[in-house]
């Protein structure tokens, strides 16, 4: 098999595409001929050695595929060799094979391409996670999604409009037409760091009922003040501690510097009646039966055509650096992919 690996922390360009010996799938696994992998920002962290959950370098990263099972271990039912499936992974999605526990592959809806699935598990569950687990996102509720034009801000787009909400969004200008034809009614730069007020007027002067913040430092506080009282706002990333293409020590520390620890103290928001609550998919590893049962249901909301993940592009491994290179420098619309050569049908 191949595999794309992290040699060591730094630019795209240490990612090295390299061969290993196929896997077996033990007890209890399936494996899968991959046809799609995604590419998440949690890679672009751990490519420069600042995702604290990552294995030491050099590794493999990668959370999610889709393709078709072509091997089962010892107690899975032989029937599901030839299956569309979904997966997610604990790293090591970046393969053109990929043993995985048989739980975690998921049934691909039939008129489903491949790699639409791959875009569904990663964005989608921690969108869900956010809005429908932790924030109870509602009808008539009114959420600013920053980032909105990436993966998993159009994930939570989706999710929003199917809850009847009113979505607001932040992205670089060039995208706002296309958040636009996505129901997103006020868009504003995501560079802008004071949006606060901007955003309470599109509101009504009220504010906003949830607020999805990927960014920390210093952008944590404006979020903070965008929102209504009762409002929530909720933490899922660390994206500004990453500000170029290689590690940067002094970056992570200024981000760190800029989060209002004492500003958003439990008396502050007592008084103010809003909450703070942070989201990291990757810690729920054994939280698994409860997460198959939220995927269980994206796939379900997937084949009625609820949810309709966007793929903004599909790179060959061997161009692994230049879809690091897209997701970094926030050009992407959507999910970012991975393909090796000869992937199964549906990768388009």
């Amino acid at each position: 098999m191949r595999q794309i690996w992290i040699t060591r922390a730094g630019p795209p360009e240490v990612l090295q595409l390299r061969e290993a010996p196929d896997p077996a799938p033990g007890p209890g696994q399936v494996r899968v001929r991959v046809a799609a992998a995604g590419v998440n920002f949690a890679d672009v962290m751990m490519r420069l050695g600042i995702y604290p959950d990552a294995p030491p370098l050099p590794a493999v990263p990668g959370y999610e595929v889709a393709g078709v099972i072509d091997a089962v271990g010892e107690g899975v039912p032989a029937g599901r060799v030839g299956e569309r499936v979904a997966a997610f992974c604990r790293f090591g999605g970046y393969a053109d094979r990929l043993c995985v526990a048989d739980e975690a592959a998921f049934p691909v809806p039939e008129g489903v391409s491949l790699a639409t699935a791959a875009a569904l598990p990663v964005n989608y569950l921690t969108a869900w996670q956010m809005l429908v687990v932790m924030a109870g996102v509602k009808a008539g509720d009114t959420v600013l999604v920053h980032g909105a034009a990436g993966g998993v801000g159009l994930a939570a787009v989706d999710l929003c409009r199917r809850a009847g909400a009113r979505v607001f969004g932040s992205a670089s200008p060039a995208k706002h037409a296309a958040l636009a034809e996505r129901g997103v009614e006020f868009c504003c730069d995501s560079r802008r760091r004071d949006f606060a007020a901007a955003v309470r007027a599109a509101a009504g002067g009220r504010g906003v009922d949830l607020v999805l913040e990927p960014r920390h430092g210093a952008w944590i506080r404006e979020s903070y003040a965008a929102l209504a009282p009762t409002g929530r706002l909720v933490l899922f990333g660390f994206s500004s501690a990453a500000p170029g293409k290689s590690r940067s020590r002094l970056a992570v520390l200024r981000t760190l510097a800029g989060v209002p620890w004492l500003a958003l103290n439990p008396i502050r928001l007592m008084n103010d009646n809003r909450g703070v609550m942070g989201v990291n998919l990757g810690r729920l590893w054994d939280e698994r039966e409860r997460v198959r049962g939220w995927m269980t249901e994206l796939v379900r909301l997937l084949a009625a055509g609820e949810v309709s993940p966007r793929v903004d592009r599909i790179y060959p491994f061997a161009e692994a650096a230049a879809a690091h290179h897209r997701l970094q420098d926030r050009l992407n619309v959507g999910k970012v992919l991975l393909a090796p050569a000869g992937a199964p049908e549906g990768v388009s």
